[in-house]
């Protein structure tokens, strides 16, 4: 029998922490013990009666770290997760678990991933770690992170099919109303802002020409036409103020035009193209996949309203 400690620590998110306890329970195979540091712990929304203390991680095959409130992680924490890993334990972390797992530094120059909101702040926190911020989970192996607290449930299945293979997973996944595998990743759920630049800035009213004529087929020789500058000039100072090159700034506000077509209409995919000055499906799909993580049919699917 696979032992599976959720550790809930003060501050714990209740759907992060009822995630594993609600997959694994209703998989034969497993046993779910919820351990924390103290008797009772404080949910916000309500207060968690554990019956284990930390002593129930001494012998657990796999520690699941739900996200907390709080990033400050006691020390006897951070050690007993350390000599679960020394022993061989499979740690697992969901959405701003990942700030607990890589308190012990056992992150330290691999890949992770964490809630979209708080990867910057994972990022600047532990420099050592690579922070993808666009993936459902990341599997190192014995150490494995997810995104936000749905992807927690892709993360369980997936270590589901990895202990006793795709039909249970499967199974899993039926159980839980929900694919054994979700297309694309977080990427698709994150608001992708276009880079600013102060207010006054010389190329204030470029970027607003630029957003308000994105439909067009604009080239570069236009776009630097318009600002008064070469191409190549254009091409420096664009970069040193946005940190990217006109074409992706372009390509990135007909990327957000389009998911509000995708959303709002039902306008086919190879109209939404040219509206939104793509000009080909082919390259509307390519630009599309590259910034949202996903293809236009499959968010339109994910992001439009259905009525009952």
């Amino acid at each position: 029998m696979h032992t599976v400690a959720v550790l809930a620590l003060p501050g714990v998110i209740p759907f992060d922490l009822a995630t594993p306890i609600e997959v694994f329970r209703r998989t034969p195979g497993y046993q779910v013990r919820i351990c924390g540091t103290e008797p009772e712990i404080d949910a916000g929304l309500f207060t968690l009666r554990v019956r284990w203390g930390l002593e129930g991680l001494r012998d657990a095959d796999t520690i699941m770290l739900p996200g907390t409130e709080s990033f400050d992680v006691p020390l006897d924490v951070v050690e007993a997760l350390r000599d679960a890993a020394a022993r061989g334990a499979r740690l697992a972390s969901i959405c701003s678990g990942a700030f607990i797992l890589a308190t012990t530094g056992l992150l330290d120059g691999l890949r992770a991933t964490t809630h979209w909101v708080g990867a910057a702040e994972l990022a600047a926190r532990y420099p050592l770690i690579d922070v993808d911020p666009d993936v459902l989970y990341v599997d190192n192996g014995q150490l494995l992170t997810s995104a936000g607290a749905a992807a927690g449930l892709d993360l369980c299945l997936h270590m589901i099919r990895r202990d006793h293979g795709s039909a249970a997973a499967a199974d899993a996944a039926r159980l839980s109303v929900m694919p054994l595998e979700r297309e694309g990743g977080q990427a698709q759920f994150i608001v992708h802002d276009l880079p600013p630049v102060p207010r006054g800035n010389e190329l204030e009213k470029l970027l607003a020409w630029m957003e308000e004529n994105s439909g067009r087929d604009l080239t570069l020789d236009e776009i630097a036409a318009q600002a008064g500058m070469s191409s190549r000039t254009l091409n420096r100072r664009f970069r040193e103020q946005t940190g990217t090159s006109p074409l992706r700034w372009l390509h990135r506000a007909r990327v957000r035009r389009a998911q509000h077509l995708l959303e709002a209409t039902d306008e086919p995919v190879e109209r939404i193209a040219i509206r939104t000055g793509f000009g080909s499906p082919t390259a509307f799909r390519e630009h599309f996949k590259r910034i949202v993580g996903t293809s236009p049919q499959a968010y339109r699917a994910a992001f439009t309203p259905t009525s009952a």
